[in-house]
């Protein structure tokens, strides 16, 4: 599983480019949902003026955050880590320009819940930008197998589901407006179907 998301990861590089180029000088204030060691940050966070909160569970994660962010030079008293979790998002609402989620929904315990939060937290107008991998299409082979793995991936991969129909999820939110892309990782095996784009309040 590791290896295939390895794999994952350089396909969906491709995305993210086109992706973050939709950010634009008006997006100051972002929140990374599930932000990790900050692998994002490269393609966003090089402007000086822009203040981003990182999210995740994990606190060990912090110290790569921030060297990720010095890295792709965002001065460390324009970021800040909080620790959380999506269906609890630790900021006031209507206060993010943009939020950022990237292969995290997967492994939100209440995906429904995570959604109305990032919804929640945006500014009228705010733009949420999202990769996620989910489910086949209903009835194929490659959805069949997924049901039969999908315990064993959430056992050995931190609780990430394979079944899980995420932009038909993001679609129902009740954002003002969605751009919803699919794709499929050929190399990426089980992991292979994706959605990808944007969602305005």
């Amino acid at each position: 599983f590791l290896f295939i998301f390895s794999s994952i990861l350089v396909k969906v590089a491709a995305y993210k480019a086109t992706l973050f180029s939709q950010l634009t000088g008006e997006s100051k204030k972002i929140l990374e949902l599930g932000v990790g060691t900050g692998p994002n940050f490269k393609y966003y966070a090089s402007a000086a003026d822009i203040n981003v909160i990182g999210v995740d569970p994990n606190k060990k994660m912090e110290k790569y955050a921030q060297a990720a962010a010095v890295a792709a030079g965002l001065p460390l008293s324009n970021f800040s880590f909080m620790r959380g979790v999506g269906e609890v998002l630790p900021v006031g609402d209507d206060t993010m320009d943009a939020v950022i989620g990237t292969l995290v929904l997967c492994s939100t315990k209440d995906i429904d819940m995570a959604l109305r939060e990032v919804k929640r937290v945006l500014k009228p107008g705010g733009l949420y930008l999202f990769i996620e991998h989910v489910a086949a299409r209903d009835g194929s082979l490659l959805r069949f197998v997924q049901s039969i793995l999908d315990p064993l991936q959430q056992f050995v991969s931190d609780g990430c589901h394979l079944t899980r129909e995420t932009g038909k999820l993001i679609s129902e939110t009740g954002f003002s407006s969605v751009d919803l892309n699919t794709a499929f990782l050929s190399s990426a095996a089980v992991l292979g179907p994706h959605v990808y784009g944007t969602a305005r309040k």
